[in-house]
């Protein structure tokens, strides 16, 4: 009697309930995985699929199409950061600085070392040639940041990765150091190191890298460790003797000091002394300070397009910060002005935010709620088209793994992912297609591991997400 009525219940289910639209992602479900999804119209609002659209669950990455949003409409796509060099001191007529030289932070989220260079140049035009005094970075708008993530609060003492990056309004090089490692000059010799950015390294190092012949494969393995001489970058494994030189990435202990040390450096390349060295500072600048140089950062919607294409941690919550109007901020203050900008969208209903980022495992959203924040920016003509330009196309985005599915979710779909593996699985999709006939939708999908289901996979999510979004695109 069961078998012949279950049928008919399940008839009379809401089609939501069944995964309406999304009739290959629902399979997830019954694997056990938490599933957040819906797909609709912009014209109309037509609802194509929805599976527990209101559903909280961890965004990942996601997350920072929310500090994309707000800060552009904050801002503007035209918006730059200033980094300055100020002093209160004069130079005297032998080109010396008297007094310290204060590179004040603007919290530009990507200030690398062309940057400074251009700030010693200035400083050069100036008629400087020495300092009597400290190179002094001051990050009084923000830093040292406390961390509130296992990976960066580990990243203080060590760290074999880039994307736990600690932040600081004074940051550079997106908050980690860079190493040249080529081939020695034949096999069995060591391999050169150098630095990406001032040629001889500002940093300690320990080389355990060799030579090998020609028809051997080059493998690297790097970590910087933190001791009481400050950071050492430890390079293993080997290079082939006919290869090109190989860069290698990881995050600073302290990324004030590391401007600091690099801007030094560049100070001295340029033949101008510093008889102080450095020293880093959570205070202003006096008032009385006057500039010698400064430099402006890429636009905004230039900075958009690596934070949202290369989802670039260190950049996400920088740009977070800078929303936040008091000095001395936190992440959980730039999470809550992030809330407070989603919270006034029509329709976006609670989420839960600690930082633009994503790498916090507690931020919280729903598929409906992000749906609402992509809306909300098609509706807004001057800032959409940088908006919509950071989110990646699988047929050519730079993310390879996106790459699935036929010609119709290639081409007819824009996106941004976001990807977790601790404590839990997530992988989230957001973004905007367009059907045959030309009209716009959102859709937004969050699916996030449990304890039973520990291990999800790309493949597990897009494969399924293509043929649903392609049937959407194909009906409408």
């Amino acid at each position: 009697m069961l078998r012949l009525v279950l049928p008919f219940l399940l008839c009379l289910l809401p089609l939501t309930a069944l995964g309406a639209g999304f009739s290959h992602l629902s399979r997830l479900a019954e694997e056990g995985f938490a599933i957040g999804a819906q797909a609709r119209l912009l014209d109309d609002g037509e609802v194509l699929g929805e599976i527990g659209a209101e559903r909280q669950l961890s965004p990942a990455s996601v997350s920072k199409l929310y500090v994309s949003a707000a800060a552009l409409q904050r801002w503007g796509p035209q918006h730059t950061f200033t980094t300055r060099l100020v002093s209160i001191g004069d130079i005297d007529a032998d080109g010396i600085l008297q007094g310290d030289l204060v590179m004040e932070g603007g919290g530009d989220p990507a200030l690398v070392s062309e940057d400074l260079w251009r700030l010693v140049q200035e400083l050069r035009q100036r008629g400087v040639r020495g300092i009597n005094g400290q190179l002094v970075v001051s990050q009084w708008r923000f830093g040292p940041v406390e961390c509130i993530t296992k990976d960066r609060c580990q990243s203080r003492d060590r760290s074999a990765n880039t994307y736990s990056a600690l932040l600081s309004s004074a940051g550079v090089n997106f908050g980690s150091w860079c190493m040249k490692v080529a081939p020695g000059p034949q096999p069995g010799s060591p391999a050169r190191l150098s630095s990406c950015d001032t040629v001889e390294p500002t940093t300690d190092v320990d080389n355990q890298v060799s030579t090998v012949a020609a028809d051997k494969t080059t493998e690297l393995d790097a970590e910087r460790v933190t001791g009481n001489n400050g950071d050492t970058m430890v390079i293993r494994g080997r290079i082939a003797v006919d290869d090109l030189p190989r860069s290698v990435y990881r995050s600073s202990s302290d990324p004030a000091v590391q401007s600091a040390q690099t801007l030094l450096a560049l100070l001295e390349q340029a033949g101008i002394t510093v008889d102080g060295g450095y020293a880093t500072s959570a205070t202003a600048p006096p008032p009385n300070a006057r500039q010698l140089a400064a430099v402006d950062g890429k636009p905004l919607q230039e900075l958009l397009l690596r934070t949202l294409n290369y989802s670039n941690n260190f950049m996400a919550d920088i740009l977070s910060l800078n929303l936040v109007e008091t000095p001395r901020a936190s992440l959980a203050d730039a999470g809550a002005a992030l809330e407070r900008f989603a919270q006034e969208l029509p329709g976006h209903g609670p989420l839960r935010l600690l930082s633009g980022s994503g790498l916090t495992t507690e931020n919280r959203t729903s598929a409906l709620g992000v749906n609402a924040l992509l809306e909300y920016m098609y509706r807004r003509p001057s800032l959409f088209p940088s908006f919509v330009a950071g989110l990646q196309s699988p047929v050519n985005g730079v993310m390879r793994f996106i790459r699935r599915g036929g010609d119709i979710f290639q081409d007819h779909v824009m996106l941004k992912t976001g990807t977790l593996n601790q404590p839990i699985s997530v992988r989230s999709v957001g973004g905007y297609f367009r059907t045959q006939s030309g009209r716009w939708g959102v859709f937004t999908v969050l699916v996030n591991g449990t304890a039973n289901t520990p291990y999800l996979s790309w493949s597990q999510v897009l494969d399924p997400l293509a043929s649903d979004l392609e049937e959407m695109i194909l009906s409408r």
